[in-house]
């Protein structure tokens, strides 16, 4: 049965909608954070309990909570728990790289021109040292494997760049890139923030060497949230900044607190971020990535990606041009496109709001990027309104 303007009706239910909390809201805007499902919300409240009644709150949550996260992230992305560092951000992840590497004058960084800012900042404090900072510039809407070919040069050491693009919708073919970095010997750390929990990822099968990401987007965590995965390979080539009592006392307990020796047996652990044990954020964030973890990401990202080719067919129906790609192995989650006349996109995104429906406006275009709370209808309504300007 289709609708008055010869869209399909909206009959089939998202099978997780009922996991969020939903009102006549559409949230459509997971690249800027995704919501908590319902288990992560309870979890919050249970949170702020143990701070309201704190001899409710167990002496070893300080350990708990990190071990919890720590597997449910390596679950996300193929990993070993051990391997994963607990942050507070992507750009936690990635600054942890950039400082905890032996760096010489001269050495290259190479970084994509258009990629989101928190991709390149953590490299440019190196500058100070004088290493080299350059900017690739794609010919085409993203990072190509042609591309790092033409700029791989003897002194570079490293790449940075984003899985996906926040302002393009861009999925780099992160295996290629990959391939070209390890055949060159270059380190190839990855931006995931715009993917991880909306695209699968198994990290042992990659030839990546780090992944960065934030906990507030596609896994559905809070802000303050995010973790870096290390390969055994570069971990061993890092020294730590930073040195933090909760993994140094793991094993030896909160009673006895006196013993000062730094422990060089820690792995990953050495560069967890400071308050890794904190309930009010990561108590939540632990429950939620163990749901996306119980889900799979696989199933998560066919959900999704059920939405975009709506969204895409839609708008293109409506006269709206894509920004993002259309189809293939480069299209993301992230839907991007501008009205013909872009200047009226700010005032699209106005009206969408005032129709309490909310996307992003980035570099002057619309971007809507659906997950697991959206339903068919949710897209249905989005369009209706799209096409109605």
């Amino acid at each position: 049965m289709n609708d008055v303007r010869g869209r399909p009706a909206a009959t089939v239910d998202s099978p997780w909608a009922a996991d969020f909390e939903r009102d006549e809201a559409v949230w459509i805007n997971s690249a800027r954070h995704g919501p908590f499902p319902r288990i992560a919300a309870a979890a919050a409240e249970r949170a702020i309990g143990w701070k309201v009644h704190p001899e409710s709150l167990p002496d070893d949550a300080v350990y708990e909570l990190p071990a919890r996260l720590k597997w449910g992230l390596a679950t996300v992305v193929g990993a070993d728990p051990a391997e994963i560092v607990l942050g507070n951000s992507t750009s936690y992840g990635l600054q942890t790289v950039a400082n905890a590497l032996s760096w010489e004058a001269g050495d290259e960084v190479l970084v994509v021109a258009g990629d989101f800012p928190a991709t390149v900042y953590p490299w440019r404090v190196l500058e100070r040292e004088g290493v080299v900072v350059r900017f690739i510039t794609p010919r085409g809407s993203g990072l190509e494997p042609d591309d790092l070919a033409a700029a791989l040069g003897p002194r570079t050491r490293l790449l940075c760049t984003n899985w996906v693009n926040s302002f393009t919708g861009f999925a780099a073919d992160i295996e290629a890139l990959g391939t070209l970095c390890r055949d060159a010997g270059v380190l190839f750390v990855v931006n995931g923030a715009q993917a991880v929990g909306a695209r699968p990822i198994a990290v042992h099968d990659l030839p990546i060497d780090a992944l960065a990401s934030c906990g507030h987007k596609w896994l559905c965590g809070p802000y303050g949230t995010g973790f870096l995965w290390l390969s055994p390979a570069l971990l061993a080539r890092m020294h730590p900044t930073h040195a933090y009592y909760v993994p140094m006392q793991a094993g030896r307990g909160l009673v006895t607190m006196r013993d000062y020796a730094l422990r060089d047996d820690l792995g990953a652990a050495a560069f967890d971020v400071m308050g890794s044990g904190h309930h009010l954020t990561f108590a939540p964030w632990a429950a939620a990535v163990e749901y996306v973890a119980s889900q799979g990401v696989a199933a998560i990202a066919a959900h999704d990606q059920a939405r975009v080719e709506r969204l895409a067919a839609g708008l293109e129906a409506a006269g709206y041009r894509l920004v993002s790609p259309r189809a293939g192995p480069r299209r993301a989650t992230l839907v991007v496109a501008s009205h013909r006349e872009p200047g009226r996109n700010a005032e699209i995104a106005r009206t969408l709001a005032e129709a309490r429906i909310f996307v992003s406006l980035r570099e002057g275009n619309l971007r809507l990027s659906p997950h697991l709370n959206n339903t068919p209808a949710d897209v249905e309504r989005v369009l209706e309104v799209l096409d109605g300007v």
